[in-house]
């Protein structure tokens, strides 16, 4: 057994990790977003134990929302990684298919690979816990576009990601929503964050889509301008995502890493 062998691998394995921003930010946010996450949800409950009426209908109706919004964006993103994986880049721009008519064949079948998940949940909620997502009525219909809607922008900013860092940005592709969980206010009212994370959480559509949510199924009433400005940062979002794509997508043709990428 040589020393100078073990050592030379882990230098390896060292520089790989720490020179690359998106290995050493996956390191770190996994530990620190469960604990936050999770220690909003304990200060909640402790604070508030009489807050739901029916807590097990106002938690399950957040969490199939929120797996929603999380089958979209890791739909989209494991679409791309496909094509990274299969090395198909090379095929997809050589051919004369736009930018435009990639995205939106991926936001479609994001759609459809978020409704396959989804609708069996939905079905096994009323049985077995008394809970339908039809309590929240037309609304739901505003809530699951604005979801819809994030959850794609968060796909095409990830992909960007991919275009931009390669395959080191994988591990960011299936951990984005969980890094946004906490400033989401999924399960509790934003008015358990402290103030600082308040003001990033109100610059999120998730907190106004949540809000709602449990607004509708609590107070029995609507809050439009929760529905409007969640739809307004969406608009925002998006067009920062797609414009940022394409950005991304120039930066890696000319610098011709499109050819390497699943390499």
């Amino acid at each position: 057994m040589k020393f100078n062998r073990i050592y030379g691998l882990f230098l390896r394995h060292f520089f790989l990790i720490t020179r690359s921003f998106p290995r050493v930010l996956d390191l770190i946010y996994w530990p620190s977003i469960q604990i936050t996450l999770w220690g909003f949800i304990s200060n909640f409950f402790a604070s508030y134990s009489t807050y739901y009426n029916n807590a097990v209908g106002v938690i399950l109706t957040c969490a199939i929302l929120y797996d929603f919004l999380f089958r979209t964006s890791i739909g989209f993103n494991m679409l791309f990684l496909e094509e990274i994986w299969s090395r198909n880049f090379t095929n997809l721009f050589i051919s004369p298919i736009k930018i435009s008519e990639i995205i939106i064949s991926l936001i479609i079948t994001a759609l459809v690979r978020a409704l396959i998940g989804l609708i069996p949940a939905i079905l096994l909620t009323s049985p077995l816990f008394g809970i339908s997502l039809l309590d929240l009525g037309i609304h739901l219909l505003f809530l699951f576009l604005n979801l819809y809607i994030f959850g794609i922008t968060l796909g095409i900013l990830v992909s960007s990601g991919l275009l931009r860092f390669g395959p080191s940005f994988e591990n960011i592709a299936w951990s984005t929503m969980f890094l946004l969980a906490p400033f989401g206010c999924i399960y509790y009212p934003i008015e358990i964050l402290p103030e600082f994370f308040q003001k990033i959480a109100y610059s999120l559509p998730l907190v106004y889509i949540f809000e709602e949510a449990r607004n509708i199924l609590i107070n029995q009433s609507v809050d439009y301008e929760n529905i409007i400005n969640a739809f307004y940062l969406n608009l925002i979002y998006l067009i920062t995502a797609i414009s940022l794509f394409y950005y991304s997508f120039e930066k890696a043709r000319k610098k011709g890493t499109l050819i390497n990428i699943g390499e």
